[in-house]
């Protein structure tokens, strides 16, 4: 039986976790799995689960987040018509099978080695919040052929590794190459889902050894973060929504950007050792 008393703390750490996911996701546009991967990582270590296999944990469990958040919202986008479903049917096979080799490379890795994978990537996307500009341009179309091959498992394979949906590579990847925002944004979401059902799969018989696992805890993916969480961003994402109307999201985007960089750069300093 879990203990009570550990249950009531992860309890009270997801709840908070999850309701500030969602504002944030409502305010500033941004993917869960960017604020949740450390998030989790930082909860679960905090109950003692610090493990070899902690980052697996958080990464399989945010992804799992990730299909109920990225299906609700790429139907909500498709019934704006927002959803650029050429793109989507075109980048699936590739993006599918970078989630599938990213699971089985994530799988044989020490966390520590994930931890360094997200500190670094997570700082590039922080600084390309941060410094990025909606007029750069690769392209005026969406890559083809040998391209498209490359980049979209490519895609798929690194956002396993971070444990983050289709955003925080996709829309800047299609904004690069000449995508309207809105429809970079609406298009990702079928990234995430397209991300995470496979990857999420595979972690489901990822084995943890039960000194490591947290309570609820089904191959790496950990049912008690899963459903508080997205229960919490349930109810609080569209009062993000309403604050970005609000006020202009621009500054805080880069305040979060910011943030992010220090979460990333302090995740690379564990890693590290220093």
């Amino acid at each position: 039986m879990p203990d009570t008393t550990l249950l009531i703390e992860m309890l009270i750490l997801l709840l908070v976790i999850g309701a500030i996911a969602g504002v944030l996701a409502g305010l500033l546009g941004v993917g869960g799995g960017i604020v949740l991967v450390p998030a989790f990582f930082y909860a679960f270590q905090t109950l003692g689960y610090g493990g070899p296999q902690l980052m697996q944990l958080c990464l399989a469990t945010s992804l799992a987040t990730i299909i109920v958040t990225s299906v609700r919202s790429v139907l909500s986008h498709n019934r704006k018509g927002a959803v650029d479903w050429e793109i989507l049917r075109t980048w699936a096979p590739g993006i599918a099978i970078g989630a599938i080799l990213g699971v089985l490379v994530a799988a044989s890795l020490r966390s520590v080695t994930l931890q360094v994978v997200f500190g670094v990537f997570g700082i590039v996307i922080g600084l390309y919040m941060g410094f990025g500009r909606a007029s750069w341009r690769l392209g005026d179309e969406m890559p083809k052929g040998l391209k498209r091959a490359i980049l979209s498992p490519l895609m798929g394979f690194m956002s396993v590794l971070m444990g983050i949906g289709g955003g925080s590579f996709g829309v800047p990847t299609m904004s690069l190459f000449n995508v309207p925002i809105h429809r970079a944004v609406a298009t990702a979401a079928g990234f995430g889902v397209l991300i995470a059902v496979p990857s999420v799969i595979g972690f489901l018989f990822l084995p943890i050894a039960a000194e490591h696992r947290p309570p609820l805890t089904v191959g790496a993916v950990n049912l008690v973060a899963f459903f508080v969480v997205i229960a919490m961003t349930l109810i609080t994402a569209p009062l993000g929504v309403k604050l970005a109307h609000a006020m202009d999201p621009k500054p805080l985007k880069r305040v979060f950007a910011v943030f992010l960089t220090l979460v990333a750069l302090n995740m690379l300093r564990k890693a590290l050792g220093w």
